[in-house]
């Protein structure tokens, strides 16, 4: 069994060998679970923008810049409208 001392401040150093187990690194962020009287560690890993790609279901096809830009035009349009109306 490995333990870890609370600082003052409420902060703990996750011994060498966890880090080492988990391949923690300097920055790296854990998430805590807590279940009962127990605590979980668990690494939150960081995913690249391509590994998250296909996660979501797509619900349309994403528009163009040129639709982007109409539907913003539009928007704007109302929101003038309705500025002119008060």
């Amino acid at each position: 069994m490995i333990t870890a001392t609370i600082t003052a401040k409420g902060q703990v150093t996750i011994p060498s060998y966890v880090r080492k187990a988990l391949n923690l690194k300097s920055r790296d962020q854990v998430i805590f679970i807590v279940e009962g009287e127990r605590a979980i560690l668990i690494p939150a890993r960081r995913r690249s923008i391509m590994e998250l790609r296909g996660s979501l279901p797509a619900t349309a096809p994403f528009p163009g810049h040129q639709e982007i830009r109409e539907e913003v035009r539009r928007q704007r349009g109302q929101k003038l409208a309705l500025e002119t109306c008060r």
